[in-house]
């Protein structure tokens, strides 16, 4: 999940909650506006929408040599 940088300055941070004994209950984004104490720390890797989704169209278009070696590793596994 990435720091997502909104048009307006407000990021999206995401967070994870996870139970007392550590099984995760879920994945979100939390809203951290400019001003808030921790704002700066996920500034500086944010990405705005824009890059996010060209990185995860890159991502998906050019993944298929990664996939294929994952296939072929979990082939292996199994035998």
């Amino acid at each position: 999940m990435y720091v997502i940088r909104l048009t307006d300055g407000t990021l999206r941070v995401p967070q994870t909650l996870a139970s007392e004994d550590g099984r995760l209950i879920g994945n979100a984004y939390v809203e951290v506006s400019p001003g808030d104490p921790d704002y700066d720390r996920w500034l500086a890797e944010s990405l705005t929408e824009e890059e996010w989704a060209e990185r995860r169209r890159r991502w998906l278009e050019e993944n298929d040599e990664l996939e294929r070696e994952f296939l072929a590793f979990k082939a292996e596994q199994e035998t």
